[in-house]
């Protein structure tokens, strides 16, 4: 037996766009038009989806320029990121010798590659100098360590 076909009305394509307008998914405008599921909901009904859609982001838009517009510091930072790529800026790097580069905790290590050894020297004790500092500042939390842990791993 031949399935029922879908029948369509002008108040359920007016329907389906308001739904799609306040972002209800396409599974559960089906489910209130009475329509077996999403696919047919999508044959009958893509111009109503695509502009319910398309409705819903001016007038969102409208209202968040409305707000920007107005003062709203927050909706203005929004709409600069958003609409004209504003990104937020990585903190500037401190002068060399300023006392804001003597308060910078940023550690580089290099690597080796034995090509200075009085340069790789210096940067191995500079390293341990920092790694112990940052071990001191860290609370203590001793752990025994069995006859195993001391011997290191069995051959």
């Amino acid at each position: 037996m031949p399935r029922k076909s879908f029948a369509v009305s002008d108040a359920m394509r007016e329907q389906v766009r308001s739904l799609a307008a306040r972002g209800v998914r396409q599974e559960d405008i089906a489910a209130i038009i009475g329509c077996r599921d999403e696919k047919t909901v999508r044959k009958y009904f893509r111009d109503q989806l695509d502009s319910g859609m398309a409705d819903a982001n001016a007038n969102v838009a409208g209202a968040l320029y409305e707000k920007a517009m107005g003062g709203d510091t927050t909706a203005q930072i929004f709409w600069m990121k958003v609409r004209a790529h504003w990104r937020e800026k990585e903190p500037e790097k401190p002068i060399p010798g300023s006392e804001a580069e003597q308060n910078s905790h940023n550690v580089i290590v290099l690597p080796d590659n034995n090509r200075d050894p009085k340069l790789t020297e210096e940067l191995r004790k500079t390293q341990e100098k920092y790694y112990a500092k940052k071990q001191r500042r860290q609370p203590h939390n001793p752990k025994k360590l069995s006859d195993t842990d001391e011997q290191g791993p069995a051959s």
